[in-house]
């Protein structure tokens, strides 16, 4: 499984809305600079991100966007299902169906098992604590504790 750049810069959207949780809205260009992800593709993201209730937008002079929950109630799977859709690796793990050698397979419990793993890692974790982990960009000075 490949993370696309939906997900991937997405979920970092979602953090830099939570490290200005409760400051108000955050302006597009705020975010475009601490991400270095272009404003068009902010918008594009956020328009995926506010259809699934994640987001709102806020218009006008002081506008932009701000989460509709707590960060700590928000999980990384949260955002990446509703940008990048579900996370199995192939279709069998929820629609054993689909392939007539399911049942027999001897490989679908790994792909299963995958598919469980990788839900469990992002449901554990949440936006809130992504945003505490966050550091600082690469190559500047490390003053985490």
């Amino acid at each position: 499984m490949k993370m696309s750049t939906k997900g991937r810069y997405g979920l970092r959207l979602m953090v830099s809305l939570a490290m200005h949780y409760g400051d108000g809205p955050v302006r597009v260009d705020t975010v475009a600079a601490e991400q270095g992800i272009s404003a068009n593709y902010i918008h594009v993201l956020m328009g995926g991100l506010k259809a699934a209730g994640l987001v709102r937008a806020i218009r006008g002079p002081n506008g932009g966007y701000e989460l509709t929950r707590k960060p700590a109630e928000i999980t990384a799977l949260d955002v990446v299902t509703v940008l990048e859709g579900d996370t199995m690796p192939v279709e069998c793990v929820v629609q054993p169906g689909l392939c007539p050698r399911a049942a027999t397979c001897p490989t679908r419990e790994v792909w299963c098992q995958v598919t469980a793993s990788v839900n469990g890692i992002l449901q554990g974790l949440t936006l809130e604590a992504l945003a505490a982990n966050h550091c600082g960009e690469p190559g500047t000075p490390d003053y985490c504790i």
